[in-house]
Order: C-alpha cells, then structure tokens, then sequence
C-alpha cells in the first residue's frame, strides 16, 4: 500500500454524539468510527490500515467538485457534490435525542439530499471490527436489511439504496437523488446477541428524518446557551461543539482526542492513544466551556473525578477510561500498518502509571472555580478535597513526569511545582471561605515553602526567566501557564522576559514547540503544538501586546482545516497535521485565547 494514499489529516471532518465518534473524509468515506463508546475498538478504521481498516464510503459516481461544512450550531456535517448533471449534499451525523445520555441511539445517520438536477451514487460499506483484526460476517435478513457482526460487536445496516453483498464481508450499492429526493443510510451498534431474527428494530424513513431533524435541534439547542460574544465568537463556537462532542455523557469524562496513533512525528514512535480522560485536559476543557456558560459539564467532570477515585486522594491517577476504568495498559497492534505506514499502532496508554503533579491544582481550582459560582462542597466533597490539599503539601517535593508526560527520568518541573502551589492556594482560599476545618497553617507553610523553591531553583536570575525544570535551564512552553492559575502576574517583567526567551528558543514560522525534544525518552522531532502557540496568544494579550497576539492567534487559525478543525500539532515545514485529531486540547485553548482578545480589544475601544 502507498502510504501516499492516505488522505492527509485536514481532509477529515468530526462527528459524535457524547458516546461514540467517526471521522469522515472530504470524499464521503469513513475511515474512522469507534463504537460504543469512544474508547472502543474501530469498526471502520482504514485510517490506520487502508487495507485492512474497513470504511463507508458514499461518493458520486462521475467526476464531481465539492465542499463541506457543519449546518450551523451542530456537528452535523454537510458534503456538497457538484457534477455537470446535477447537486447533492450528503449529510452525516450520529443521531442525538432527549434522553440519550443513558438510551442513545447509537446510530449513524447518512443522507443523501438532491438540490438541482440528477446525480448517481456509489455505496461501499466494508466493517472491520476491533482494530480491523476482524472481518465482519454480513447477512441479509429477510426484511432487507443487513446484519454485521464479529467477535462481541455487531452493526444494523438499513437503507433504501439498491444494495447487494459483495462478498460474506462487504455490501456495495447505489442510488439516483434528483431534486427534493432523499436516499438514506443507517447504521445502528448493536451486540451480536441483540441482532438475532425478530429481535431488531429497524426505523422506518420517516423515523430517519425525524431523527435527523431532531439531531439538528438538539446541537442547536445545547449551542444557544453559548454566552461567548464578538469577533471571535463564531471560532469559539465551533471549538465548544468540538469538546462537547468528546465528552462521555454517562460518566461526565471528556477524552482527548478521538483517535489513537496519528503520529506526532513522520518518522514514528511518537504515536499514542489519547481516547481517555486526562485529569489535566479535561479540567481546562470544562473551564473553557464554563467560560463561554456551559456549566454543567464542569460539576459532570467533577462529580466523574470524585467517584472514580472513590472519594479519596490516594486511589487518584492521571488518566482513566472513559467509564472510570484504571487498567490502560498500553499495547500495540503489530497487524496495522499504521497511518501512511507509519508505526506504532497504541491502544491504551502507559502514562496511566506516571506521576503528574498538577493534577492537585487543576482538581482545587475547579472547586475554587465552581465555589465562585454558588456552588460550594458538601462534606463529603470536602474531605475529598482535603486529602487533594494534603496531597500537594506531601509531594511537591518530589520529582513528576511532567504535563507532557515525558517517557524518561522524572524531574522537578517548574510547572508542576506551580500547580502544587495553586492547589495549596485554592485550599487555603476554600477554608476560609467555607469557614472549613484544615490544617491551614500547614497549608500556607507549604505554600511559602514552594514559591521559595521555585523562584530560586526554577528561575534563572542571570536571564530573568522561569526555566522547564530545576537546575534544568531550558525553556517550556507550559511556563506560560503560570499566570493562569495567579502564581505570578501576566505583566510581571518575570513573566514578560519568559514569553520572550520561549519565542525565541521555541517559535518556528509563527507557531510554538512545547520544548526542544532530545532528553525526554523519544528522540525524534515533533511539530509546532498548537494549544502552546494559544496560550502565547492569552499571554500576550494580556500583556498589553495585541498586534503580536492578534498574529499568533491568526497562525493558528490557518493550520485549521475549511471546518475549523485543528489537530494536537502542525508540522510548519510540509504545511501539513500532526497528531490525533480534533484535539481537545488545542480546541479548549483557543477558546481561552478567543475570550482573552475579545476581552482586552473590547477595554480598549
């Protein structure tokens, strides 16, 4: 197989329904769909194996141009084909409903709608389940429908194509829409042991439009409550419905990314599963959102962190399932070729085992954030909070992984010796707020304690700047987080002079590295990431420089795709994405950044 084949990452649109996800190339076909759940293994997943992977492809027969875009408010996507005999749009979403958080559909809808002339079809449905290790056995039922299973997974296949199965494995077929006709594609998740004869319920036509209007309705409604205004309101908006799309409803868990294994790096290693929820990711994610007035998913979260570490500090890990699962154990799938060849293919994640320090601070200052709101802790959620505090008291000391989760020896990090110090500070706060008990004393000892060690060991007083790591004078990007959590102004000549020196060491045609890679476990080199040249943008702003942040946050704006899709990195040599995509985390920073210009353009007109 080429490996030039593959469609590069920007060709793919994004759709899900807070269980599942799929993305769908520019050309109409699925080349990647976890179902049930955005953790599972793939049903079509030739993105990592165009062989073997399994997609759903609906393309017009006959030359065609084309172009595509999210009906407004949704994520529903929408592919326009034109051909010299006539218009067509195809519509792909998963169908959403009232109700479905815990009873979703778990269907993917596909419409074909005829706008002018006449335009004929190709269908090619190939189901590949697990990982593509698994062709499915495909029947046709006697009510014209087609049932697909493999090992534990299954799939309902109904449409008013004209269809036929290629072989037990695959089902092809085609169909003419002319104007105001629609032709329609369902695709139902079911167990095997749900699919047997008489035991499915197959929607009627009808039932589909329905579906697909009351899909539209639903994003529309959950889009309203968006308080985000201004120029930027539009990007902001897409990137909400981006991290909704990505969170669990069940649980309240927000995944990184829906996909695994997307190389960071064109050379291969740097590839990794990031289907799973990151204390660290999804605490900014549900900020973000809160920011822009979808609150609900931040106390979600809250209450997700809570009860899967069972109410105590000590059963905390920086990384879970998306059903509060801890065994992420990390393998790879040696039969996968991986994307354009490039290997390894990761299910699961090692740094399920790692230390990450910051996650003190993010848990306390999500608890700070939702006190602020009128929202204060029970007991119950206290004590939780206490052993958090008491946590960040004991083992600042100690050395960490780091937030970017560095596969070598651990170091004292500067930024997670910050978010120590944020936890202590929102403790402190909280108590004498709530009028709590605590050992408060011991928490402000301690906080004096880690500023003292950060701006002695983690300053570097010869170049006036912060530094990765102590006694480790390099620069990191996530130093401009700092000013975030208060731990030093964003206007301090400190903070400034740091902003600067990581521009200078980092910044590449406009965009940021997270750090110079060579000491942290994995040699090759990676793109520009693009959630750090966001927090450049909120930094610089509210630094008073404006033009430099409007220039940055315009860079990263044209790495998007033409539906404001944005990957983890952007590689600003072969102009091209990196990483798993959409990534949540550049998505959650650009709304920050978005809100930090709105508001520093806005106090100056």
């Amino acid at each position: 197989m080429n490996k030039n084949f593959y469609p590069p990452i920007s060709h793919y649109g994004y759709i899900g329904d807070c269980h599942s996800s799929a993305l769908v190339s520019i050309s109409g076909s699925i080349d990647w769909c976890c179902m049930p759940r955005l953790d599972s293994g793939s049903c079509f997943g030739r993105l990592l194996d165009w062989t073997k992977g399994g997609y759903c492809q609906i393309v017009p027969s006959r030359p065609y141009e084309n172009s595509r875009r999210y009906l407004e408010g949704t994520l529903v996507l929408e592919t326009t084909f034109r051909t010299k005999h006539g218009e067509a749009r195809l519509l792909d979403c998963f169908t959403m409903r009232k109700g479905g958080r815990h009873d979703p559909h778990q269907q993917i809808l596909r419409v074909i709608e005829g706008i002018r002339g006449r335009m004929d079809f190709i269908l090619q449905i190939v189901p590949r389940f697990d990982y593509g290790t698994t062709k499915a056995w495909i029947r046709l039922t006697k009510g014209d429908h087609y049932i697909a299973i493999g090992g534990n997974d299954g799939l309902l296949i109904s449409t008013d194509f004209h269809c036929r199965m290629m072989d037990r494995h695959s089902v092809s077929g085609s169909c003419t829409v002319k104007q105001g006709e629609r032709t329609h594609l369902s695709i139902l998740y079911r167990r095997p042991e749900d699919l047997a004869e008489g035991h499915v319920d197959v929607p009627s036509i009808r039932e589909l439009d329905g579906r697909l209007d009351e899909t539209v309705a639903w994003w529309r409604a959950w889009s309203s409550r968006s308080t985000m205004k201004g120029p930027y309101a539009g990007y902001g908006q897409r990137s909400a419905i981006v991290l909704k799309g990505l969170s669990n409803a069940p649980t309240g868990a927000i995944v990184a990314a829906p996909t695994t294994s997307l190389p960071e790096s064109l050379r291969g290693k740097r590839n990794w599963d990031y289907r799973y929820t990151w204390i660290r990711d999804s605490y900014l994610t549900v900020r973000s959102l809160a920011e822009v007035g979808h609150v609900l998913e931040a106390d979600g979260f809250r209450r997700f962190i809570e009860r899967t570490a069972a109410g105590s500090a000590e059963e905390l890990q920086i990384v879970f399932g998306v059903g509060g699962e801890r065994r992420l154990h990390e393998y790879e799938i040696e039969e996968l070729e991986g994307y354009r060849k490039i290997k390894p293919v990761r299910v699961g994640n090692a740094a399920e085992g790692q230390t990450q320090l910051d996650m003190y601070g993010y848990l306390l200052d999500l608890a700070w954030n939702w006190h602020n709101r009128g929202q204060s802790p029970d007991d119950d959620y206290w004590e939780f909070l206490v052993g958090l505090i008491n946590a960040a008291a004991e083992n600042w000391r100690n050395p960490d992984h780091g937030i970017w989760e560095m596969r070598c020896k651990p170091r004292h990090f500067v930024h997670s010796k910050a978010m120590c110090w944020a936890a202590l500070d929102r403790g402190i706060k909280l108590a004498e707020d709530l009028k709590r008990r605590g050992p408060i004393k011991h928490w402000k000892k301690a906080r004096r304690e880690v500023r003292r060690a950060i701006e002695e060991k983690g300053y570097n007083a010869r170049h006036g700047v912060f530094i990765q790591a102590f006694n480790w004078p390099v620069m990191d990007a996530a130093l401009l987080l700092l000013p975030t959590v208060g731990f030093v102004d964003y206007d301090d000549e400190r903070m400034i002079s740091t902003a600067d020196a990581i521009r200078a060491d980092l910044e590449e045609d406009g965009l940021l590295r997270r750090y110079r890679t060579g000491n942290d476990g994995t040699k090759d080199k990676e793109g520009a990431f693009l959630a750090c040249s966001l927090w450049l943008v909120e930094c610089l702003a509210r630094q008073g420089r404006l033009k430099e942040a409007q220039q940055v946050f315009n860079r990263v704006l044209s790495t998007g795709n033409d539906l404001g899709l944005l990957s983890e990195e952007y590689d600003p040599r072969n102009h091209e994405m990196l990483g798993n995509f959409p990534q949540g985390l550049t998505h959650l920073s650009l709304i920050t950044a978005a809100a930090a210009l709105t508001e520093i353009e806005t106090s100056l007109t």
